[in-house]
């Protein structure tokens, strides 16, 4: 449904269902009452630009009587508010949009809660693509900015966990309190387990007990980032080629640090664990 409608008396039922769902703000005009046009005009744009978070039906008492008749409208213009099919607050006359919003934010779903609402549609679609995945990070992130309720960086930590990030998911998870390990908190603990298990390869055992060997083989350093990044082990991969770039830039020809480069940019500027490195090294140049 749109955010802005005419209500009449064919989609009036409609509109009574969608207030079972949302918040929808009724607003009681006629063309020549020029107080209500305006405020008809500044609700429309109240809606258009907190999309979303309320649905506005304009009446047109001239041609809708009855449903003006219905809310027992007595003057114009008049604003009320729905919420499950009732009537919960109003005003009569002209307001301003500061006026506007003092009311309507008694009742509104904070931006937040729209952003979570829309990640968790993203990733409960059949398919989730990689773009949906990317834009629900953003929405999550954005939501978080606003508040630090666990639903949020569950559903985050599940984002991290489609896009094969474990450490950023790992990260969040470890971070959610007693009281929050639910069900869902628990499902993806043991999904970033199996993960993790599934990313301990043999080549990355061999590889590691070789260099534990012989510690100073740059060489096998690197093959051991190659495959810890294949892997998606990247914050280990990132941090031991990063541990030998803090002592020389150059080791081995410059291996280490086309590595490092090449890796980071596999991953993408959006990654979190990649923007962190990226950080650090930018500080070992400036």
């Amino acid at each position: 449904m749109e955010n802005v409608l005419n209500l009449t008396k064919d989609n009036i039922q409609q509109v009574v269902d969608a207030s079972m769902q949302q918040v929808v703000v009724l607003v009681f005009w006629a063309e020549q009452q020029a107080d209500s046009l305006a405020m008809a005009h500044r609700l429309e744009a109240l809606a258009q630009q907190h999309a979303g978070r309320f649905l506005l039906a304009k009446v047109d008492c001239e041609a809708e009587m009855e449903i003006a008749s219905y809310f027992r409208i007595q003057s114009l213009p008049t604003t009320l508010v729905l919420d499950k099919g009732q009537p919960v607050d109003g005003f009569a006359g002209l307001q301003d949009e500061q006026q506007i919003g003092i009311m309507l934010d008694k009742y509104l779903p904070p931006v937040w809660q729209l952003q979570l609402d829309e990640a968790k549609a993203l990733l409960a679609q059949p398919e989730v693509s990689d773009e949906m995945l990317s834009t629900a990070q953003v929405l999550l992130k954005e939501a978080q900015s606003q508040s630090t309720t666990a639903e949020i960086s569950l559903v985050l930590a599940d984002v991290y966990l489609q896009q094969e990030d474990y450490t950023a998911a790992a990260a969040l998870l470890d971070k959610i309190g007693l009281a929050d390990q639910d069900g869902y908190y628990q499902s993806l603990k043991a999904k970033l387990a199996l993960a993790l298990e599934a990313a301990d390869t043999p080549e990355i055992r061999e590889l590691q007990q070789k260099l534990a060997q012989t510690p100073d083989d740059l060489t096998l350093l690197i093959a051991l980032a190659r495959a810890l990044h294949q892997a998606h082990r990247d914050d280990e991969a990132l941090g031991s080629l990063l541990a030998v770039l803090r002592q020389d830039m150059t080791a081995l020809n410059g291996d280490v640090k086309q590595v490092f480069m090449e890796i980071l940019t596999a991953l993408g500027q959006g990654h979190g664990v990649a923007n962190q490195y990226r950080r650090q090294f930018y500080s070992l140049l400036y």
